[in-house]
């Protein structure tokens, strides 16, 4: 049986409604690629698995919009920074918050774990730097020196620098031991926005708002590369895990670089807009991105990326070969010398005792007010036993997103393989009756009873979608649809809607009057793939549609005849008594408890501006 190849490069994994409110900042798990924390202005942390449309678990604690949020490596403990300063760190196998950590007189900007030791690092709109212990000892150390906004921080993988880069252009590289600032760079002419260490050898690069990459030598603290072919702001760094080559997000497009000589390897159209994080597994970048209270997910296939070879840019003599990336094992400076165990703790400068008391050192263990205060709810059990208490003490396996199948060939491809699964259930089903053929009368009578009953439905099924894969050939999707309404089996309906769901450019208007009373259908059906079905449907006819609906229906009158503005006038009208009807359904449901009740809520807030 053959099946279309898939072939997709980059696809959009999944949208969700993230918050009750805009969303401000989001951070992928690097450990796994897999989990996601969301801050809202809502003042709450959400927690997810990454293609999953339900939240796992959500934080409260903060009295300000988060501005930033950070996991550590082990993905166990998520840091939250807010509007006005404050941290808190929870502990989410424990699901309870952990610490409250006080001290930054503004906006916290960016934060980040040491990669052993029990450590946290903050920048804030303020200009300071503070390292706190979490467990003990609150803020242990003051960085001072950058005289704007701290956008980005990091710690080298050995876990002795720290590097901060900020809106006044530079990068700052300090010394943990010491306490001091051991080199700046000051190359950029833009705010930086990200900075990323080498997996493996010393060296550093940075993603600024004057569309350069840069990457810097930290043996001989110098520039070595620079790269200006980006379109806008770099937003987004990412070495490959291997430091073969380094990933770059910016608007709507990822670039892969190499260094030494400078050359873009690759350039991949990715839709995620202004895309805010990324991470890598299983050969697939992960991206993520938001727009007021929505997360998008994006996956890149790295097999189909180029990492080498033939560039598209780069400074090159078109009479030298391109360098090939070093022998395993062989590099061009120093690699970094981790310790043996994570166990290991890491010496680092520390503060007199009257400085780490002092109002802008605070750090507060949960008081009772904090815990009455601060919760973490979990919202879907199942979800949260499975990845944060797993029965197993082996870690988990995560198999790569499968890609989506080439547009176009989607539909054709689907509806044949559940016809010709049809076909084969059918053919299984009568040589089952042909085995018991010289069987017991009694018990032959009752299989074959069995079985016609499942072969008149499955014929009947396989019949139906030929006919609309014969109508879908002429490329006409409404009535496709609508032969399938009339056909009055449900199962038809959401078949051809799991298909049309996967490109929302096929939805009209037209479609929308079609579709919106089987919709109604669908979400009071007993199979939650159904239900499942039809919540999707309504989520995006009211992202694609409600705008235009809402326009046209307060739109003052035209003046003179205008026969196609009627039209669509008469179409918005239905769509909007149909999107009416189905806001009490929706408004009663959102009440349940589990994945459903969120699926739901999320419809709940999308159809608010039906009241108004």
């Amino acid at each position: 049986m053959a099946v279309a190849n898939t072939t997709k490069t980059s696809w959009r994994l999944q949208e969700i409604v993230a918050h009750s409110s805009n969303v401000a900042c989001l951070a992928l798990g690097k450990n796994s690629g897999r989990l996601l924390a969301t801050g809202g202005e809502d003042c709450r942390v959400n927690i997810w698995a990454v293609s999953k449309p339900n939240c796992i678990m959500s934080l409260t604690g903060h009295n300000n919009p988060v501005e930033c949020v950070k996991f550590n490596n082990s993905e166990e403990q998520v840091v939250a920074g807010s509007q006005s300063g404050s941290l808190r760190v929870w502990d989410l196998e424990a699901a309870k918050i952990l610490r409250t950590l006080m001290g930054h007189k503004a906006n916290i900007c960016s934060l980040d774990f040491h990669p052993f030791g029990e450590y946290l690092a903050s920048g804030s709109m303020d200009t300071n730097i503070k390292l706190w212990d979490v467990r003990r000892k609150g803020c242990v150390f003051r960085y001072k020196g950058h005289t704007q906004a701290v956008k980005c921080l990091a710690f080298s993988p050995d876990g002795k620098w720290l590097a901060s880069a900020s809106d006044d252009s530079t990068i700052k590289l300090w010394d943990l031991t010491a306490g001091k600032m051991i080199t700046e760079f000051t190359a950029h002419t833009g705010a930086i926005n990200i900075i990323q260490f080498h997996p493996n050898e010393y060296l550093l690069a940075s993603g600024s708002s004057d569309r350069t990459i840069k990457l810097w030598d930290l043996e001989k603290f110098k520039m070595i590369g620079s790269s200006g072919g980006e379109m806008g702001p770099v937003r987004c760094l990412a070495f490959n895990l291997d430091g073969c080559c380094l990933y770059s997000g910016a608007v709507d497009s990822l670039r892969v670089y190499g260094w030494e000589p400078d050359r873009c390897f690759d350039v991949v159209p990715v839709g995620w807009g202004k895309v805010a994080d990324l991470a890598i597994c299983n050969h697939q970048l992960i991206g993520v991105s938001y727009n007021l209270a929505n997360v998008s997910s994006y996956v890149v296939d790295l097999t189909r990326v180029k990492k080498s070879g033939s560039v598209i840019q780069g400074v090159i003599q078109d009479d030298q070969p391109l360098t090939e990336p070093s022998p395993k094992g062989s590099t061009l400076r120093r690699n970094y010398e981790r310790p043996l165990t994570t166990c290991s703790t890491q010496r680092v400068k520390q503060s007199s005792e009257s400085e780490r008391r002092s109002p802008e050192g605070e750090m507060r263990s949960p008081s009772s007010e904090d815990e009455k205060e601060s919760s973490a709810e979990i919202r879907n059990p199942e979800d949260y036993k499975e990845i944060f208490q797993p029965k197993s003490l082996a870690p988990p396996k995560n198999e790569p997103f499968p890609a989506p199948l080439e547009d176009g060939e989607s539909l054709l491809s689907t509806i044949t393989l559940i016809c010709c699964v049809c076909v084969c259930i059918r053919c299984v089903s009568y040589y089952k009756l042909f085995l018991f053929v010289l069987g017991d009368d009694e018990a032959l009578a009752q299989i074959r009873k069995g079985h016609d009953t499942m072969c008149v439905m499955l014929t009947s099924r396989h019949k139906n979608l030929d006919t609309i894969r014969a109508v879908w050939g002429s490329g006409d999707v409404k009535t496709s649809l609508d032969s399938a309404v009339s056909m009055k089996d449900l199962s038809i309906v959401v078949d051809i809607l799991n298909i049309v769901n996967l490109k929302p450019s096929l939805w009209k208007l037209d479609l929308c009057t079609s579709i919106l009373p089987q919709i109604e259908e669908l979400l009071q059906s007993k199979y939650e793939s159904y239900m499942q079905t039809g919540c999707t449907s309504l989520k995006l006819i009211l992202k694609r549609f409600w705008p235009l609906i809402s326009d046209t229906l307060t739109a003052p009158p035209s003046v003179g005849v205008d026969i196609t503005r009627e039209e669509r006038h008469q179409k918005c009208k239905a769509c909007y008594k149909l999107l009416k009807n189905l806001s009490d359904l929706v408004k009663n449901k959102a009440d349940q408890v589990g994945r459903h009740g969120s699926a739901f809520k999320e419809l709940q807030l999308l159809m608010a501006p039906l009241d108004y």
